[in-house]
């Protein structure tokens, strides 16, 4: 008898061992990317975007570079369309680089602390802890996150599912969903180093700059390229195409529309040049991801370039979330 009630007491002792070496709680996990982000110096990291907000997947090639405390460094190429452009954060400000025109575009922001970053681990961290009712599931070899987002346009993508390997906590998969869980943007990292070293240029705007423009097509592909009017398919209410102006400028081309109703905005869209040398200019508003762009959005305008054309709405009355939307259903629609 007492060698059977040694066996069970034995028994449960080793069931209650094992439950506790078993699977982390979501406090666990989330604990330990707290932990993980407190304790970076730096990362790089590669990944590819899909974005599936057209007729078809664009697909960006994305390297990330990220230096304790705030130096970024964010490259986005898509090959298809020999578009390449690069976000930089340094003690300077925030730039965004356009390397083919030779442009640049500085901004006084609070990027990347200001909105979710699909491809930033600490931004990923970030939206966990802030949303407490985030989804949690633990399976043989990831944690998997699903959460709210923190974009300008979260009507549109409120929703994103961030998958960890559970080794080493790098993150493997980002899917950002529309409110139907449609994954709209998916972000696959193919190579993670927590323990990248810079050197004293890696977040210098000029070096960046000069290097960057190595791996692109100079003004004279840009300049030869026709483009075909674009329209917006988001339709905001009460709002439509009143008026298309095309006039002929000394580079091609440059079309003007005028939409108006209960609110009313102008769509410009024209070839884009580049300069002869670099240029900068300063921008009084912020860095946005448009998914196929980059945009610098003001209070009152948001302008992009996109395949050797230069976008730009303005309006008075509609809101930056609007424009947002508008801008990014651009390019659902090629011809009318």
């Amino acid at each position: 008898m007492k060698k059977h009630f040694l066996l069970l007491v034995v028994g449960i002792i080793a069931v209650l061992m094992l439950a506790a070496c078993g699977e982390k709680s979501k406090t666990d996990v989330v604990e330990n990317l707290d932990k993980k982000v407190e304790e970076l110096s730096g990362y790089k990291a590669k990944a590819q975007m899909t974005l599936q907000t057209g007729s078809e997947p664009q697909i960006y090639e994305v390297e990330i570079w990220h230096k304790q405390p705030s130096f970024y460094r964010v490259n986005l190429k898509n090959a298809e369309k020999d578009q390449s452009q690069m976000i930089l954060r340094n003690n300077e400000g925030v730039f965004v680089l356009t390397p083919a025109l030779k442009k640049s575009f500085r901004f006084q922001s609070e990027w990347p602390q200001n909105s979710s970053q699909a491809y930033l681990f600490e931004s990923l961290v970030k939206d966990i802890k802030s949303d407490a009712d985030s989804i949690f599931k633990s399976t043989k070899n990831e944690y998997v996150f699903e959460t709210k987002t923190n974009y300008q346009n979260s009507q549109m993508l409120p929703l994103q599912e961030i998958t960890f390997n559970k080794k080493d906590l790098k993150p493997s998969v980002v899917k950002v969903m529309d409110t139907d869980r449609n994954p709209l943007v998916v972000v696959e990292f193919t190579d993670f180093d927590f323990g990248a070293k810079f050197d004293k240029n890696s977040f210098d705007m000029e070096k960046n700059m000069s290097f960057a423009s190595v791996d692109v097509e100079t003004s004279a592909a840009v300049d030869s390229k026709p483009f075909s009017v674009k329209y917006p398919l988001e339709e905001i209410e009460g709002v439509k195409l009143t008026e298309e102006k095309e006039m002929t400028t000394e580079n091609g081309k440059r079309v003007v529309q005028t939409y108006d109703g209960e609110k009313s905005y102008t769509f410009i869209q024209e070839k884009a040049v580049a300069a002869t040398v670099a240029t900068s200019s300063s921008v009084n508003g912020e860095p946005v991801d448009l998914g196929v762009a980059v945009g610098a959005l003001t209070e009152q305008s948001l302008t992009w370039t996109y395949d050797g054309v230069e976008y730009m709405i303005a309006s008075k009355d509609l809101s930056q979330e609007e424009m947002i939307r508008v801008a990014q259903s651009v390019q659902g629609q090629a011809i009318k």
